[in-house]
């Protein structure tokens, strides 16, 4: 595994873009300049809000875009591990495998930058966003948007995680709000 550090120097405050996602809302804007660009309604965690390793939930704060994966697969490619399987989701591949969770399309490796809070651990043990892979990423079509019901990362409709991944950079800031 790469070391966690150096994705923090990819973090780039002067990059044009920005996005956030707010839980409550349960949506994600791209902003470039400052300027709202795009939103697009996802969905968060089923376990609410927190950073605590095997937590379930969406950790808050500031973080960016530490890696951008699977910019040449096809739509609703399936990823497991971050690699490509070769598989296509369809119905009846989920139909196949009902326990996993499906990783579809593109991912958006976030990595925290807020010691003790997103990055690293504090009291309660492991907090590391990077380190708990915590992703923007297409998921089934099946599944609903606007309701919080992943396992901690950010959940999007393909074509929407498609448009995204083509409009930002790695180091790209995220701010995830309550």
């Amino acid at each position: 595994m790469k070391n966690n550090e150096s994705y923090h120097k990819k973090f780039n405050e002067n990059s044009n873009a920005h996005i956030v996602i707010n839980v409550a809302e349960q949506t994600l804007t791209l902003y470039q300049h400052d300027k709202e660009m795009n939103q697009y309604t996802v969905s968060t965690a089923k376990n609410g809000i927190g950073s605590q390793q095997d937590s379930g939930c969406t950790p808050l704060g500031k973080h960016f875009i530490a890696e951008k994966i699977g910019a040449d697969e096809p739509i609703n490619a399936v990823f497991i591990g971050r690699v490509p399987t070769g598989e296509i989701y369809s119905a009846e591949l989920g139909k196949q495998h009902p326990d996993r969770d499906w990783i579809l399309s593109r991912i958006l490796w976030l990595s925290g930058m807020e010691e003790g809070v997103n990055k690293g651990s504090n009291s309660q043990g492991g907090c590391d966003t990077y380190q708990r892979y915590i992703y923007i990423h297409g998921t089934s079509d099946s599944e609903p948007m606007g309701v919080p019901l992943s396992h901690g990362c950010v959940r999007m409709r393909n074509k929407d995680m498609i448009e995204l991944f083509a409009q930002i950079e790695e180091g790209t800031p995220v701010y995830i709000i309550a």
